[in-house]
């Protein structure tokens, strides 16, 4: 079996702290652990520790123990060792510390059983200078000449008899500040607000600014080195001291700063308009203050001032202007608050840039330039049967039910809503536009000249005669009662009507009297013979035309028609014949226009008895007989093998045609020669058969047919 371990020898033990004894001791062997006892009569604390030296700790002040050590292994505990008796040091003093003035702590603490005597050192933190230190069987002490606002380190121990000392106790301590230094005072005017400054105090934790005037005190506290005082009162004086304090305590107040605020506003404001472009400006006196500046500001912006120490200024003024008028009381310390900003409207002026504008003949608008302080205007035309008023807020008046040719004084005065009307204004002479004439008559004096009448009811007016239409406008004019409109387009509608023109004005416009000119004649005209007795004629339009009326006309007989369109066929007509052309154009209302154009001939007339007969040179004669020996005719033959022609010397009524394709059928046509442009083609046809002997196709004497079809 394993055994105990030994027991261990204890080399020495000792108390270094009140609460704790050290024990040093040999290894045992195959000790893995050793417990420490320390007894006290029948109390005893214990404690495990692994190797030496071991501390036990939760032990009472200044008291005996004795001390054992067993150790610990597998095997067990081993016996107590031989005991040593060893006293615990003195408990430290609790001290009470607090700094009475700027350069001294003070110190003091209860007394501390079995104490002899104690140790006090004090020392700077931060180690500068020299320790201080002081032995006293008293429970306080005062240490002096120390630096303001500088935290020095206190440590205090309690000796015993035997001069054994016992726990020391720390601890930090600041003096409390000075007093700051160059303190100053910046006044706010703007806001009645004071910046206090000064220089940085050592130690100083925070800073208390107190501003006084009588019973009325406010403070600012701050951690900086400038606090802002707000909420001052105008027109006062105070007394500024700054304190500095920390955890220690406070300095002593600075000596008192004087401060001046800036005057109040000056109140009872009063203005008035002592004469016609003179403003008094008065006020109530102020308190602290020196001098007085007054500023009037027009509301075109433009201001003046007025710099004095007495309670009254004296300004210009003009009409029509609204004034701003402000009072500032000065002194060292700045302006005064903006007091009541007061206004003050001058009378309106009367207005200018008159301007009259004639809507009609009864109704003019009346303009002028707006005028400064004006709310309202009245504009009073007197003239004719009676007076004519109108009160409106713009610069302008519409007057009506004027009569025309007629003229008007008329006078404009501004008002205003602070001080009535304008002075005494001018009136303006507006004669009202003619009266409108009246047309009378619309007469035709040539093929485009009208003639237009009215009844002239006006003095010194030119009279403006106007016909607009789609075709334009056509105008004349006249100082009497009638004038000729010229050159009027054929075909056209129109709308007549006529005004009045004077130096006042244009009057109304007359009824308007319609107007149609006759429709105009066709420029082209056209016609066409379509058969020997039928001609078609066709014609450009006619402006203003409905219908249309052609006639063909000569000794013989005549040809009409009655036509919307622009073109008919006219029959019964002789060949040969010289014919007269006239067209009528007639508008929708019945206007007629009677249009003449070039003579017209008809075609001569178409040959008879066409025949054809084989020639012996192998050729064709044509023969026909013709209705008239002066006409010249042409022979055309139209074949698949060809076509030919040929044309007879004047005076015959036949042509030959030689080497003409045999086994052929050929239409012949035999018509009038003319000058005008293609052969007629509407003579009668034949058709002629020209066939070959036997198999043969040639144009040989003796197999060559003609055979008439």
């Amino acid at each position: 079996s394993i055994s105990a371990p030994d027991i261990p020898v204890i080399d020495q033990a000792y108390s270094k702290l009140s609460n704790s004894i050290t024990v040093e001791w040999r290894a045992v062997p195959g000790a893995t652990n050793y417990m420490l006892t320390a007894q006290d009569g029948d109390s005893f604390v214990e404690a495990i520790v692994k190797n030496s030296p071991g501390t036990v700790t939760g032990l009472k002040p200044a008291t005996l123990y004795r001390i054992t050590v067993r150790s610990i292994s597998s095997g067990g505990k081993s016996q107590p060792s031989p005991f040593r008796k060893v006293k615990t040091v003195l408990a430290a003093p609790v001290l009470s510390v607090r700094s009475p003035s700027c350069d001294s702590i003070a110190v003091s603490w209860k007394a501390v059983p079995m104490a002899a005597a104690f140790s006090v050192s004090l020392m700077r933190s931060d180690g500068l200078g020299r320790v201080l230190k002081q032995n006293t069987t008293n429970t306080s002490l005062i240490f002096t000449n120390l630096d303001p606002g500088t935290l020095y380190t206190i440590k205090a121990y309690a000796w015993n008899a035997n001069g054994m000392p016992g726990d020391a106790f720390t601890y930090n301590q600041r003096t409390s500040p000075n007093a700051p230094v160059d303190v100053k005072v910046a006044f706010k005017s703007g806001a009645l607000r004071a910046v206090v400054s000064w220089m940085p105090t050592e130690g100083a934790l925070t800073y208390s600014v107190t501003v006084s005037s009588g019973l009325l005190t406010l403070r600012c506290d701050t951690s900086a080195a400038s606090c802002t005082v707000p909420s001052l009162q105008c027109s006062s004086e105070y007394d500024v001291s700054v304190t500095a304090h920390n955890d220690a305590g406070s300095s002593e107040p600075t000596d008192a700063v004087s401060l001046t605020t800036i005057p109040c506003a000056p109140v009872n404001i009063s203005i008035e308009e002592d004469e016609p472009g003179h403003l008094l400006v008065s006020w109530s006196s102020v308190s602290l203050g020196h001098y007085y500046v007054v500023f009037v500001k027009s509301d075109d912006g433009l201001e003046v001032h007025c710099n004095t120490s007495h309670t009254q200024c004296h300004f210009q003024s003009d009409c029509g202007f609204t004034y701003f008028i402000s009072v500032f009381a000065y002194n060292k310390a700045g302006q005064s608050p903006s007091g009541d900003v007061l206004n003050y409207t001058t009378a309106p002026c009367c207005p200018g840039d008159f301007r009259a504008v004639f809507v009609s003949s009864d109704t003019v608008r009346v303009a002028w330039a707006p005028v400064r302080g004006a709310d309202l205007y009245e504009t009073r035309a007197a003239g004719g049967s009676g007076a004519l008023l109108c009160r409106d807020t713009a610069a302008a008046c519409t007057l009506s039910a004027l009569q025309c040719g007629t003229p008007y004084n008329v006078t404009v005065r501004s008002f205003s809503e602070a001080r009535g009307s304008s002075a005494s204004c001018a009136p303006h002479c507006v004669p009202t536009a003619p009266c409108s004439p009246e047309i009378k008559n619309i007469s035709k004096e040539g093929p485009s000249v009208i003639s237009v009448q009215w009844q002239a009811n006006n003095e010194e007016a030119m009279y403006v005669v106007t016909a607009r239409g789609e075709a334009g406008l056509w105008q004349c004019t006249s100082t009497r009662n009638s004038c000729s409109l010229m050159d009027l387009p054929c075909g056209s509608a129109f709308s007549v009507s006529a005004i009045a023109r004077s130096a006042a004005g244009q009057s109304l416009p007359s009824y308007s009297i319609p107007l149609e000119t006759a429709p105009c004649c066709p420029s082209d005209l056209i016609l066409t013979q379509v058969t020997q007795s039928v001609t078609n004629i066709s014609w450009s339009v006619g402006r203003g035309a409905q219908t249309y009326v052609t006639t063909l006309e000569s000794p013989k007989g005549q040809a009409k028609c009655h036509t919307l369109q622009t073109h008919c066929l006219l029959g019964c007509i002789t060949c040969g014949t010289n014919y007269t052309v006239s067209l009528r154009a007639i508008s929708e209302t019945g206007l007629t226009s009677s249009c003449t154009y070039q003579g017209y001939s008809s075609s001569a007339c178409c040959p008879s008895g066409v025949k054809l007969y084989r020639l012996s040179n192998n050729g064709i004669r044509v023969f026909w007989r013709a209705s008239d020996e002066t006409i010249n005719y042409n022979a055309d033959l139209l074949g698949s093998k060809g076509n030919f022609s040929c044309t007879p010397s004047s005076g015959l009524s036949h042509c030959d045609i030689t080497r003409i394709p045999c086994g052929d059928v050929y239409t012949v046509l035999v018509a009038p020669v003319t000058n005008k442009g293609p052969q007629l083609s509407f003579c009668p046809k034949k058709i002629y058969s020209v066939t070959c002997s036997g198999s043969s196709v040639g144009m040989g004497k003796s197999n060559t047919f003609v055979k008439n079809s």
